[in-house]
């Protein structure tokens, strides 16, 4: 059986695809999203390939909150911790999922509304 191609993450990980990698540790990344939907827009990825939150069980407690303390550190590091950020993770197409590895998005450096789009 041959392995499934890597998803656009896991080559940005392998430094296969140049990224604006921000923070980065052995079990995530963090680098700013090419696309951006607010003046401030990273995207944290797990190293291992989950493909989306509806698809981790108990054994990922650990690598999520991981991607949470991540968040809490790089809002620190990049200087909006104070202001206010907006953390998201999309799930599947209605929710918005573009990349099939799951990945969650900060948003910061403008007051962001409610409800979103």
């Amino acid at each position: 059986m041959s392995k499934p191609d890597k998803t656009l993450f896991e080559k940005i990980a392998d430094r296969e695809i140049p990224a604006d990698i921000v923070y980065e540790d052995d079990l995530c990344l963090c680098f700013r999203d090419i696309s951006p939907q607010a003046p401030v827009h990273l995207l944290i990825v797990p190293r291992k390939p989950i493909t989306r939150i509806s698809e981790t069980d108990t054994e990922d407690i650990n690598i999520l909150g991981h991607l949470l303390l991540t968040a809490n550190k790089v809002s620190k590091q990049e200087g909006f911790a104070e202001s206010g950020f907006r953390t998201v993770i999309n799930n599947g197409a209605d929710g918005g999922e573009a990349v099939p590895h799951l990945h969650l998005h900060i948003l910061a450096g403008r007051k962001l509304t409610w409800p979103p789009g």
